[in-house]
């Protein structure tokens, strides 16, 4: 596959068709769509094309690193490709002693909490006998160019070959961070990390480096834990506009807890209401709010998709870091790093924003305004942005989705959140018309579905487009009408 061109049959005289079906991104989100579309049509499957430039499908970013101190936050007992059986990944796991070398992994509690690489080998081990096959083709080229080619689309890649499609998935990363303006002035200074993804990125981070860390989520989290484990024991200045901080886990099993969907809510600000009078109920209860945002998400599809695009916008504003901080919960054994880290008067977080930035004696000399109260002057060897994804910036970040733009094919969703697509996960035109043959997967599809950022919600949208493209692929195989 390296460099042939795959073509589609084409009806002719009433002969049948064999569809083609390229994936353009190979994480969870577009190896899932292949893995299930080839499970549930069998020897009936279409030619399925991924591009995924990484050696093994599945991976993505977020399960390619090999960095020890990143491991996932959630537990094993909840991460599957698979949505009708959750405990696969546990189940793979033990037959493959696959945390042998890892005590840590194991919590008091009976949960189970691997290294990221783990839970990517697990994905590119269900991949790997399709790909061996070859009823999944792993392309391994970026997109350079999509452009339709008259019922088909002709995707051009960048080790110079071409593939026409009868339907066309997109399930790429979200683009990295944007940089704050005011930390521009910082860019090519060798321990600026503008996009902590990167591999190496930490590289340049000294010992006792002061470093400051823009945003408090996951990423933030992760690279806390990263330097500690190398050895670092600078001061850590981590910030965000609210000061808030991802949660940990329960610290017992609880079952999810709240009645969300028998009167539902068409306002961000009753929605809001609804999870605070759950809490309080479920304190009294004896349980605590981790099992009324599981109630949430377990609901997150339903509640979003009745709420008016106005709602939406005004939770993506005003509600998605509260929201953020306790959906996505970082790993206990991170989580350890971090009490630690503050309990020792390395670390400290702080509700601020970056100010006026300039270099003095060797130094990065910061102005951080504090969300309340005076702003505070700081200097820092090291800075690294962890904002997250720049969701905005989706049909920007790569010329082939800008184009497709240019072209009307695309828009972005109107809650900022990725690509607009309808319920069914068609790409809208630029007059919000659904495209049957152009799809998309996983968190780009996170304006229309909702909560679409967690394992568990990804395999499951996963099967939904494969289910999609399987009804999609099977009326296209009917022979042509005179």
């Amino acid at each position: 596959m390296d460099h042939d061109s795959v073509t589609t049959g084409r009806n002719n005289g009433g002969k049948t068709r064999h569809p083609v079906v390229v994936v353009v991104g190979g994480g969870v989100s577009g190896a899932g769509v292949a893995y299930h579309l080839v499970r549930t049509m069998g020897e009936q499957a279409p030619a399925i094309v991924v591009f995924e430039p990484r050696s093994e499908l599945g991976r993505g970013l977020a399960y390619d690193t090999t960095d020890p101190a990143h491991r996932i936050n959630v537990p094993a007992a909840r991460m599957s490709l698979l949505p009708d059986r959750p405990e696969d990944f546990l189940e793979w796991i033990a037959r493959e002693d696959a945390v042998a070398d890892d005590p840590e992994a194991f919590r008091p509690d009976g949960n189970l909490f691997p290294r990221r690489q783990v839970f990517g080998s697990y994905i590119a081990s269900a991949l790997a006998p399709y790909v061996e096959t070859g009823a999944v083709r792993h392309r391994r080229a970026l997109v350079v160019d999509v452009c339709r080619d008259g019922l088909l689309w002709r995707i051009a890649d960048s080790q110079g070959g071409q593939v026409f499609a009868d339907f066309l998935v997109i399930a790429t990363s979200h683009p990295s961070p944007s940089v704050p303006g005011a930390l521009r002035v910082l860019e090519g200074h060798h321990r600026f990390v503008p996009d902590s993804t990167r591999i190496e990125a930490l590289g340049h981070i000294r010992p006792n480096d002061r470093l400051l860390i823009i945003g408090n989520g996951l990423t933030a989290a992760d690279i806390v834990a990263s330097l500690a484990r190398t050895g670092h024991r600078g001061q850590i200045t981590s910030i965000s506009r609210r000061g808030l901080r991802s949660r940990g886990h329960s610290p017992w099993p609880q079952d999810p807890f709240g009645d969300f969907e028998a009167t539902p809510t068409h306002s961000a600000t009753a929605l809001l209401r609804s999870i605070r009078l759950a809490i309080t109920e479920a304190e009294a209860a004896g349980l605590t709010w981790h099992a009324v945002i599981d109630q949430v998400r377990t609901h997150g599809r339903a509640l979003w998709q009745k709420l008016p695009m106005s709602e939406r916008c005004r939770i993506v504003r005003h509600i998605r870091p509260f929201w953020d901080v306790h959906r996505f919960r970082i790993a206990p054994q991170v989580e350890d790093v971090l009490e630690q880290a503050i309990a020792e008067g390395r670390m400290e977080v702080l509700a601020a924003s970056v100010g006026k930035v300039h270099f003095e004696g060797g130094s990065i000399h910061v102005a951080l305004r504090r969300r309340s109260g005076p702003s505070l002057q700081r200097c820092f060897d090291a800075v690294i942005v962890t904002t997250g994804p720049a969701h905005g910036g989706i049909l920007d970040s790569q010329a082939w989705l800008s184009t497709m733009r240019a072209q009307s094919h695309l828009q972005l969703d109107p809650t900022g959140l990725g690509i607009a697509c309808s319920e069914r996960s068609e790409a809208l035109d630029a007059d919000g018309l659904p495209d049957a043959t152009l799809l998309v997967s996983g968190p780009l599809a996170r304006g229309t579905f909702g909560e679409l950022m967690g394992l568990p919600q990804i395999t499951e949208h996963a099967v939904f487009v494969a289910s999609e493209l399987s009804t999609k692929v099977t009326a296209l195989r009917m022979p042509a009408r005179n």
